[in-house]
């Protein structure tokens, strides 16, 4: 099994098993997608070419990258093509991603507020999943660029433990600690004490120094 189909196969369990079977992984998702825009509001025009803890990206990078995520999950809800939504949001000047982020959330209240979606296979970058697995894989994506953004520009959001409990108990079965780089797009995973935040031992666990 190669390590796409292990994520595949991780994240599908993990979701199906890591939370009751009341729970809507698509609340968590509204909830990152909700978090992610109002961090990206509040970033400052002198803040734009500032670093950030990826380190491909800077703030303005990074922020025209949230716009494409967004953008990708309503693409991804609909059975589309990932891939015929680009990775930055170019055509986006400098200050707009807010005023684009709000139609893309409301797309994604839209496209995922069927509930039959979370047993729909999705196509992702990544591979075919479940939609319940997709909208993890999406939660842990935009929380932790969240946490990039906000840290880039000296935010403090309000981050739920609880939806981040949930997150980490998928992601340390989805994305191994071993093999990173390569197939596995993440540095190595840094040491924090177990105790720690569980917004820092999320990002910890993709590689960031919280």
């Amino acid at each position: 099994m190669n390590n796409t189909e292990q994520l595949i196969e991780t994240a599908s369990d993990s979701t199906g098993t890591a939370a009751p079977s009341s729970f809507d992984p698509r609340a968590d998702l509204a909830a990152a997608v909700e978090l992610a825009g109002r961090t990206l509001a509040a970033v400052r025009p002198e803040q734009y070419d500032a670093p950030t803890p990826c380190e491909e990206f800077d703030v303005r990078r990074l922020s025209s990258h949230l716009v494409a995520v967004v953008r990708r999950i309503s693409v991804i809800g609909r059975g589309e093509d990932p891939f015929s939504v680009p990775s930055f949001a170019d055509e986006i000047a400098d200050g707009g991603w807010a005023a684009a982020w709000e139609p893309g959330a409301r797309e994604i209240a839209e496209v995922w507020g069927d509930p039959g979606i979370l047993g729909r296979q999705l196509r992702l970058p990544v591979g075919v999943l479940p939609g319940a697995a997709a909208a993890a894989v999406y939660t842990h994506e935009l929380t932790v660029h969240t946490w990039d953004l906000a840290t880039a520009t000296g935010q403090a959001p309000e981050w739920d433990p609880a939806l981040i409990e949930r997150v980490i108990g998928v992601v340390r079965r989805a994305l191994p600690a071993e093999d990173r780089g390569g197939r596995i797009p993440f540095a190595e995973v840094v040491a924090v004490d177990p105790g720690a935040p569980a917004i820092d031992r999320l990002v910890a666990w993709a590689g960031r120094r919280p």
